[in-house]
């Protein structure tokens, strides 16, 4: 049996697809999943990027393609009423559900559809009190434990080398997005690719040239 980890943020369109197609993806395989809310935009923080909402052509075509990889998977989404949001509130909240910090699928379907179906406000009062109260949560979702649980979990993919999400680390390797879903279930299966030395040359590649940054 594969133990693969799947590192997520709620704020991700890319990651709730993943979620919702990972079990067809996986069909008929030998595995047990650990789902790990993470901070993405501390990822981003650390590798200096900004996030495909904060850059606006790129802005609109993932909200363009994320539909059509909904409609063309037969996935129901919706856009939120306001994106990025901060999704801390529903980060800690996934891990206050237990008193371990662990996050079931059901957990994780839950917020992840809160966001992702009807096209709500994903961060409004009334509905995260109303979700809150579906889940009745453990542990306090904005106490100290809780919030340094995800700050752990968060810097612990960041040492693992994650910079996006969703991620997937099974074994020694790590997949990165929506379309490693394949790449993923070849690992799982034991494909004889990866016994090969194209894994490794990847991070052997010479560095052309470093673009500078504006003073």
């Amino acid at each position: 049996m594969k133990h693969i980890t799947f590192y997520l943020d709620f704020i991700s369109p890319y990651a709730y697809l993943a979620f919702e197609k990972l079990p067809l993806a996986l069909e008929g395989l030998s595995y047990s999943v650990a789902y790990k809310p993470v901070l993405f935009a501390s990822f981003l923080q650390h590798h200096g990027q900004l996030g495909p909402a904060e850059i606006a052509p790129k802005r609109d075509w993932t909200y363009r393609q994320v539909q059509w990889l909904a409609h063309a998977e037969g996935i129901p989404l919706d856009l939120p009423a306001a994106h990025p949001f901060n999704p801390l509130v529903l980060l800690r909240l996934a891990l206050a559900c237990r008193e371990d910090g662990e996050v079931n699928r059901y957990v994780a379907e839950t917020v992840f559809r809160h966001v992702w179906r009807g096209g709500a406000d994903a961060v409004d009062p009334a509905r995260l009190a109303a979700l809150a109260a579906g889940l009745n949560p453990q542990r306090d979702p904005a106490g100290a434990a809780v919030k340094a649980h995800l700050k752990a979990e968060t810097e612990a993919a960041l040492a693992l080398g994650l910079f996006g999400v969703p991620a997937f680390s099974v074994d020694d390797k790590v997949f990165w997005g929506l379309d490693s879903l394949p790449m993923l279930r070849a690992w799982c299966q034991g494909d004889a690719w990866f016994e090969g030395p194209a894994w490794t040359a990847a991070t052997q590649v010479a560095t052309g040239v470093v673009r500078k940054t504006a003073a």
